[in-house]
């Protein structure tokens, strides 16, 4: 099966600082590139736990002992690191990016390229789609999923057009929506706005950046001290919340200090800049390019 090839792979597999006999999680396992970086580096004591909730990513798990497939939401993380006794961790790593996979296929709705239905989930368990957010969504919540999620500054007329068009019929596929806002979107800026409007319906149908929230906070508890914590993400809002929360342990990045004027975080970045992709990753990759690395570690009890 075709998966995409795993984005900024020596950079982050290096940031995880893996011991051969160590404790790993792939928390975002998709076409398993990066799982088998890790497995190469293990030695056979090693172990590596590996979290999606797609089902079709379970074809692309290798053969090997060492590795446990999870199918689920990594904001369970720390519920099955104890089901399966792998707590401390000794490191976790996640590509929050959509695979290429997920994107070019029409029936799941995650690309504006195809006709499909507007599904847009993650994972067949979840009951949410993007057609009922289209379709059942007061004008005030669309605006708001438009802006905040695609920071879009057209997102009154967005959703104007939505409410105005499903009044005649039910919005149900990708092409559907595309001609409904239409009108709001200048053709030279098309795909870029349209991208951003599907990114928005994505993050709500899937809940995102809350389980992006709950995955980081239980991996700061999972992690050992010392243990290394390796984020990929593609937009401002993971990329602000994983920033934040390396810099200062919470999301509204205000570091708390003791009485000595000590930082309080239980977790600390490796380096201050994200690390990005260079020219040759992103000529052989396209979807590389918004790609931002970082990396952090656990502080020392």
């Amino acid at each position: 099966m075709e998966y995409h090839n795993p984005v900024l792979l020596q950079q982050s597999i290096a940031g995880l600082n893996i011991r051969p006999d160590g404790t790993y999680v792939d928390a975002t396992f998709g076409g398993g590139g990066h799982a088998r970086a890790i497995l190469e580096r293990l030695s056979n004591k090693g172990r590596l736990l590996a979290f999606d909730q797609d089902t079709e990513a379970k074809e692309n798990l290798p053969d090997d002992p060492r590795i446990t497939f999870i199918n689920q939401n990594f904001r369970y993380l720390k519920n099955f690191l104890r089901l399966y006794e792998a707590l401390p961790i000794d490191g976790l790593l996640a590509d929050l990016g959509v695979s290429s996979h997920q994107f070019d296929k029409a029936e799941r709705g995650f690309s504006t390229r195809f006709e499909g239905p507007l599904d847009m989930r993650m994972s067949h368990n979840q009951t949410v789609t993007a057609a009922e957010i289209i379709n059942n969504y007061t004008q005030e919540e669309l605006e708001y999923i438009f802006k905040m999620y695609g920071e879009l500054k057209n997102h009154r007329c967005l959703a104007k057009n939505i409410i105005n068009r499903r009044k005649e019929e039910e919005i149900a596929t990708t092409t559907a929506l595309i001609s409904a806002v239409e009108p709001c979107i200048p053709q030279n800026r098309k795909n870029k706005l349209l991208a951003m409007l599907f990114q928005a319906l994505r993050i709500e149908v899937n809940r995102e950046l809350e389980a992006l929230k709950e995955m980081l906070m239980q991996a700061k508890d999972a992690l050992r001290p010392g243990g290394r914590l390796v984020v990929i993400s593609y937009h401002s809002l993971e990329d602000r919340l994983v920033k934040n929360f390396m810099k200062t342990g919470n999301f509204e990045g205000i570091l708390r200090k003791d009485f000595f004027g000590n930082p309080i975080s239980e977790i600390r970045p490796v380096q201050n800049k994200a690390i990005v992709p260079g020219e040759e990753e992103i000529e052989r990759n396209s979807r590389a390019r918004s790609a931002k690395l970082r990396i952090a570690e656990k502080t020392e009890e």
